[in-house]
């Protein structure tokens, strides 16, 4: 029996970043994308970008607290200063239960009216959202500078299906 998370992809797009301040300004225009309820899986091994580009979600978002790797405390809440939704930063590196565990963390937070974006999440955070997008940052294969990353994004279910994700590469 097939798993559900294996659903089709509904978007897919691969953008080339050549520097911190680019893979925050991908963050930023991330932002512009994400509605509260959204579930960000972002992989990438360590010092890929991944905190760099949440960083820029989080200015685009609008929160508050400067947004800093979440290893030691799992997960940091970033309320919002405006309107827009909190954003909810998990680092699952440590998280063996996966959607339980995120559960027993008492985040003071509704997580359907936030942003949560989870550094890896893969196989421990999928059952909260059949909606995701999933976004894998490489460094570039064979590459001279240390700053060259692809970045894929992969948008499955429902909610990702007529997102505009063209806009990410601005």
């Amino acid at each position: 029996m097939e798993a559900p998370h294996h659903q089709a992809p509904a978007a897919t797009l691969k953008i080339d970043v050549n520097s911190p301040e680019q893979m925050g300004e991908l963050g930023r225009r991330l932002a512009k994308l994400l509605r509260p309820g959204d579930l960000v899986m972002l992989t990438g091994e360590l010092g890929a970008g991944k905190t760099t580009l949440t960083r820029g979600l989080g200015e685009g978002l609008g929160v508050r607290g400067a947004v800093t790797s979440p290893t030691f405390v799992i997960a940091r809440v970033h309320p919002p200063l405006g309107e827009g939704p909190a954003l909810v930063h998990v680092d699952a590196y440590r998280l063996g239960g996966g959607l339980d565990e995120m559960e027993d963390l008492d985040l003071d937070v509704s997580l359907p009216e936030s942003v949560i974006v989870v550094e890896w999440g893969d196989g421990k955070v999928e059952e909260l959202s059949e909606d995701r997008l999933h976004v894998v940052i490489d460094r570039a294969v064979g590459d001279t500078t240390d700053d060259e990353r692809e970045v894929t994004f992969t948008g499955l279910g429902e909610r990702w299906a007529d997102a505009d994700l063209a806009s990410l590469s601005a």
